[in-house]
């Protein structure tokens, strides 16, 4: 399986390393960006070891996630890929992630 990151989870996951730079420090953004990333590499051999995304189940792409720290990886898979869509922050409202932007690509 290749692991393949859409722009808007690109974007989002410099978003919260830049977060953590201004309001921590750079070593706490590098750890929690390594997190995410560390997390997304099991998909790599074992893509359906997320679960079902719940609120994403609408648009019947079965999309799934994988927690890491206080952030969900929302991803499906398709063909021979896995297809990272968001990291989605979950202290958010998660009626933010219906937004069509965050999973159009």
């Amino acid at each position: 399986m290749k692991i393949v990151w859409t722009d808007f989870a690109i974007r989002n996951l410099k978003e919260i390393f830049d977060f953590y730079c201004s309001k921590a420090n750079i070593k706490v953004a590098h750890k929690i960006r390594r997190q995410i990333l560390n997390t997304s590499k099991q998909l790599k051999n074992n893509p359906y070891s997320g679960q079902v995304e719940l609120n994403l189940t609408r648009l019947k792409k079965n999309h799934r996630y994988l927690v890491s720290g206080h952030y969900k990886l929302i991803y499906r898979v398709l063909d021979n890929q896995v297809i990272i869509n968001d990291v989605f922050d979950t202290r958010q409202n998660p009626s933010k992630m219906n937004d069509e932007k965050r999973i159009s690509e």
